[in-house]
């Protein structure tokens, strides 16, 4: 019996994985079976590691804030201010917050210092 040629879908379909695992070490980039479980694994891991990375942005941010807000002139905590800034409906998120903080320090103190005055206003006012 002749030998039959196989196709080439097969075949490019194993080239576009090894591709994609080619910077990967030894066998891992070598063997079908391997790149096939590799590939699985490195698409698993990035898309975990995605909302990872969000979570540990916000970490770092709400770190830089109260840092800045704590090691100031400011006897402010960092709860304190986000809730002041949701009554008074100021929509600063956190990043911009931790950027303000990094940036300018004083543009932050000024913010808190007239979100106090205005939260404390109306408390003695009996406003809320």
């Amino acid at each position: 019996m002749t030998r039959i040629r196989r196709g080439y879908i097969a075949r490019r379909r194993r080239i576009k994985k090894r591709l994609f695992v080619s910077s990967f070490r030894g066998g891992l980039s070598k063997r079908t079976r391997s790149i096939t479980q590799q590939e699985r694994r490195a698409l698993a891991s990035s898309h975990r590691d995605r909302d990872r990375q969000k979570i540990n942005f916000r970490r770092l941010w709400i770190t830089r804030i109260n840092s800045v807000i704590r090691a100031g002139w400011v006897s402010y905590s960092y709860s304190r201010l986000i809730h002041d800034l949701y009554k008074r409906q100021l929509l600063i998120n956190r990043k911009i917050l931790a950027q303000i903080a990094i940036a300018n320090k004083n543009c932050l103190y000024m913010i808190s210092n007239e979100i106090i005055k205005e939260v404390n206003w109306k408390e003695s006012a009996g406003v809320i």
